[in-house]
């Protein structure tokens, strides 16, 4: 009787491949193949229902089967998602204690299980497969702004941390109740 396979785990991935699934099922104890449509899998049978196989590169939706000596399995459906692409950040810059929200667009954002600045998570909300608005968290010089999906992490495109102005000086530090002398200000981060 061939192999027969129940579950995978999970059922989708990158389209570059290269991660972990766990095939599920009976009779897989002497798998000698295991196939994402024509695109043969490197694995390891674990028992005799269970094998881990590294999905290979791919696109769209394919059909993953294992090959053993007394025939091959039904299949069971793997999707390959394409990697997020991220457009544009407004604002692309904002204050190191973070806190502002900040518009992510882009194509790909379904199923986003995580938008980065730089090594710091974000709170985030998915508005819809081009659009995410997140909350900068505290950080400071530039980063790089990335979305990861079941398809993999986007490009980066840089965020600026910029720190909050420094008064030093104002001179002259008096005037008239009336208003209208000129007052020169002094410090760092005025720009």
């Amino acid at each position: 009787m061939p192999p027969v396979i129940s579950t995978l785990n999970p059922a989708q991935g990158p389209a570059v491949g290269g991660n972990q699934v766990i095939i599920s099922g009976v009779g897989l104890l002497g798998a000698t193949a295991v196939r994402f449509g024509t695109n043969s899998a490197i694995y390891a049978v674990v028992s005799n229902s269970s094998i881990r196989a590294i999905a290979p590169p791919g696109v769209g939706q394919t059909s993953v089967r294992v090959t053993s000596p007394t025939g091959t399995s039904n299949g069971l459906t793997y999707t390959y998602v394409p990697a997020p692409v991220l457009n544009s950040l407004v604002p692309g810059q904002g204050p190191t204690s973070g806190g502002n929200q900040v518009v992510l667009t882009g194509t790909g954002f379904t199923g986003a299980g995580a938008v980065r600045f730089g090594a710091a998570s974000a709170v985030f909300t998915v508005n819809n497969d081009t659009q995410i608005t997140a909350i900068a968290p505290p950080g400071s010089g530039s980063v790089p702004v990335t979305v990861t999906t079941p398809g993999g992490t986007s490009n980066g495109l840089t965020y600026t941390y910029v720190p909050a102005p420094v008064l030093n000086s104002l001179v002259p530090g008096q005037g008239p109740t009336s208003g209208g002398n000129q007052v020169v200000l002094t410090g760092t981060g005025f720009t």
